[in-house]
C-alpha cells in the first residue's frame, strides 16, 4: 500500500472581537450560569449587579483537530452472471460459446474492474480527543498558517494557549481506519491512502468566572463565531506557559507504521519531504 502524507500544520482562527465585546456579552448571561435557583431568585428578586463578581477572565486560544483522507483502491474481480432468458430457450450462443440454460437462465463469466474512493473527514476536542463534528463550522472563518514563535509571543501578550492533550497520531490512525474497508478481489492494481489534512486549529474563546451567594460559573463567548454559552472552563493553569509543537511532528507518519505495519515507510518519509518542499 502506498501512502501519501500531508504536512502537518497549526493554524490560528481569526478573532472578530475584543474582549471589552466579549465581556459585555457574557455579563448579560451571568444568572443564567447560576442555573435554576438564581433564574428563580431573579423572578423573585432580581439580584443587583454588585451581587455578582467577576472574579477570573481570560482569553484562550482552544485547540482541536481536522484530519482527512482518501482510499483508493483498483482491482479486479472473477464474477458470474446469470441472465434471464424466455421460458422455451434451452440454449444460448455468445461470445462464440454455447451456454446450457438453468432454470430459465444461463451463465456467463467476466472480470469485474472496480474502483472504490472513500473519503474520510473527522473533527476533534484536541484537549478530550472526543470527535467534535461541530468543530467543521469553523473551517468557513479565516486562518492563517502560524508556528510555535506566533503561539509563544501569543502566550507571552496574555492570552493562554491550551496545549493538545490527544495524540496526534493516534486521531489520524482512527480516521485512516475508518476509510479502509474490506473488499473481495482477484487482483489489486491499485491501493493508496492519501492524507490530505492534519491540522491543529486554534480558535480564540473568552471565560470569564462570576462569583454569586459563595458559588462560582463560567460563561463562554466564541471569539470566531460571536456565540455566548453558559457552563465551560477556565484554563488559567496553562497561563504564561511555554508552548511546545513537537506533538505534530511526523503525526501521520506514526500512525500510518501503526495501522499498516512495513507500508512503505521510507516512501512515506520521501513523499512529504518532497510535498513540504514544493509548499515552501
Amino acid at each position: 500500500m502506498d501512502v501519501e502524507l500531508a504536512q502537518e500544520r497549526m493554524l490560528l482562527l481569526a478573532d472578530r472581537f475584543n474582549m471589552d465585546h466579549a465581556e459585555g456579552r457574557a455579563w448579560i448571561k451571568r444568572t443564567d450560569a447560576f442555573g435554576t435557583m438564581a433564574k428563580i431568585g431573579s423572578f423573585l428578586s432580581r439580584p443587583k449587579d454588585e451581587d455578582f463578581e467577576t472574579v477570573y477572565r481570560e482569553r484562550r486560544l482552544q485547540p482541536f483537530y481536522h484530519v482527512a483522507c482518501t482510499a483508493t483502491m483498483t482491482y479486479e474481480r472473477a464474477k458470474d452472471y446469470r441472465v434471464p432468458v424466455d421460458p422455451n430457450v434451452v440454449q444460448v450462443e455468445a461470445d462464440g460459446k454455447t451456454h446450457p440454460v438453468d432454470t430459465g437462465a444461463f451463465t456467463i463469466s467476466g472480470v469485474e474492474r472496480c474502483h472504490d474512493e472513500i473519503h474520510r473527514a473527522a473533527y476533534y476536542d484536541a484537549i478530550s480527543g472526543a470527535a467534535d463534528a461541530g468543530a467543521a463550522l469553523y473551517l468557513g472563518h479565516n486562518a492563517t498558517l502560524i508556528d510555535a514563535d506566533i503561539l509563544a509571543k501569543t502566550a507571552a501578550d496574555g492570552a493562554v494557549v491550551v496545549p493538545p492533550q490527544a495524540k496526534a497520531s493516534m486521531l489520524v490512525r482512527d480516521v485512516l481506519a475508518s476509510s479502509i474497508e474490506r473488499i473481495t478481489a482477484d487482483r489489486v492494481l491499485e491501493e493508496k491512502l492519501s492524507i490530505h489534512h492534519i491540522d491543529l486549529y486554534y480558535r480564540p474563546v473568552y471565560a470569564f468566572r462570576y462569583r454569586w451567594q459563595g458559588k462560582e460559573a463560567v460563561v463562554e463567548f466564541d471569539g470566531v463565531t460571536g456565540e455566548t454559552k453558559v457552563g465551560g472552563n477556565t484554563f488559567e493553569q496553562f497561563l504564561g506557559r511555554a508552548v511546545d509543537a513537537e506533538f505534530l511532528i511526523n503525526a501521520g507518519v506514526e500512525a500510518a507504521g501503526i495501522l499498516i505495519p512495513g507500508a512503505r515507510l521510507a516512501e512515506i518519509v520521501i513523499s512529504k519531504s518532497i510535498k513540504a518542499a514544493k509548499a515552501k
